[in-house]
C-alpha cells in the first residue's frame, strides 16, 4: 500500500518534485546528494520531502520514480494476492480516508467499465450513511460537469492509467475541488502533478495484462472496511 500526496506539498516542496520529474525524464536516477545540489537545497530537505509526499525513504521514492517494481511475494492465486493486501494494509489509511471524505460537501465517484459498477456499489453504500452528496459517474464528461470547489472526486482505476483522467483532474483542481486516484495495482509508471493517489497494493496482477478482465476484489474489500468504520463512528444511537 502506497499512499501518495502531492498537495500536502508546499510550495517549495513543489518546486523540488518538479525539478526532480523533469530530470529524471532525462537521464537515470539520482543520488539524494545529487537530488539536493539540483535543488539547491539540503539532503536532509530532501528526505524530509520525500517522505511528506508518502514514500517511507528516499530509495522507496527513487525507486517509484525510476519505475522500478516493489520486491513482493509471487501469489499463485487470487486468494494468495488477496491475502497477501489483507497482510500487508495499513488500516490507518482508512481514517484518513474517511476524514478526506468528510471535508467535501460532494463527492464524485468515477470508474470506466468495471470499476463503474465499484464506484456504483459505493455510491449506495455510502448515500445511506453521509449527508453530503455522492454521485456515480462512468464517464469524464460528466465528472468535470458536475465538479465545483466543494467537490472530492475520487477515481478507481485498476491501473489508473487511461489518459483522460489527467484532464478530469485538472478540471476539478481549477474548479477549487480535490481528487483523489485508488489505484488496484502498484503503478510507478503514474507520477501526479497534482493530488492524491492510493495504490492498495504493492504488486500488479499476474492473472492477465487487460485492464478490464483484471479483478476488483480489492475495492470491494477496501469499500466495506470504509462503510464498517463509518458505522462504528455513527455509533448505534444513529442506526
Amino acid at each position: 500500500m502506497l499512499d501518495i500526496d502531492i498537495n500536502n506539498l508546499n510550495a517549495l516542496e513543489k518546486q523540488i518534485h518538479e525539478k526532480i520529474t523533469a530530470k529524471l525524464k532525462q537521464d537515470g536516477a539520482l543520488t539524494i546528494t545529487q537530488a539536493a545540489a539540483l535543488c539547491d537545497c539540503s539532503a536532509s530537505k530532501i528526505s524530509k520531502y520525500v517522505k511528506k509526499l508518502g514514500f517511507q525513504n528516499y530509495k522507496q521514492y527513487m525507486d517509484f520514480m525510476c519505475g522500478k517494481e516493489i520486491p513482493r511475494k509471487e501469489s499463485s492465486s487470487e486468494f494468495d494476492r488477496i491475502r497477501n493486501f489483507m497482510d500487508e494494509f495499513d488500516l490507518s489509511l482508512i481514517d484518513k480516508f474517511i476524514d478526506l471524505i468528510n471535508g467535501y460537501e460532494k463527492i464524485i465517484l468515477l470508474g470506466y467499465g468495471p470499476s463503474r459498477y465499484c464506484a456504483q456499489y459505493f455510491e449506495f453504500r455510502l448515500q445511506l450513511i453521509i449527508k453530503q452528496t455522492v454521485i456515480a459517474v462512468a464517464d469524464d464528461i460528466s465528472a468535470r460537469a458536475l465538479a465545483d470547489d466543494k467537490t472530492l472526486l475520487i477515481i478507481f482505476s485498476a491501473t489508473g492509467t487511461y489518459l483522460s483522467f489527467d484532464n478530469v483532474v485538472q478540471t476539478v483542481h481549477e474548479k477549487g475541488g480535490q481528487s483523489l486516484l485508488i489505484a488496484e495495482e502498484y503503478n510507478p509508471s503514474i507520477i501526479p502533478n497534482e493530488g492524491m493517489i492510493y495504490f492498495l497494493t504493492n504488486s500488479s496482477q499476474t492473472f492477465t495484462t487487460i485492464p478490464y478482465e483484471k479483478s476488483r476484489a480489492v475495492f470491494f474489500i477496501f469499500i466495506e472496511e470504509v462503510i464498517h468504520t463509518l458505522l462504528l463512528r455513527r455509533g448505534p444511537a444513529e442506526e
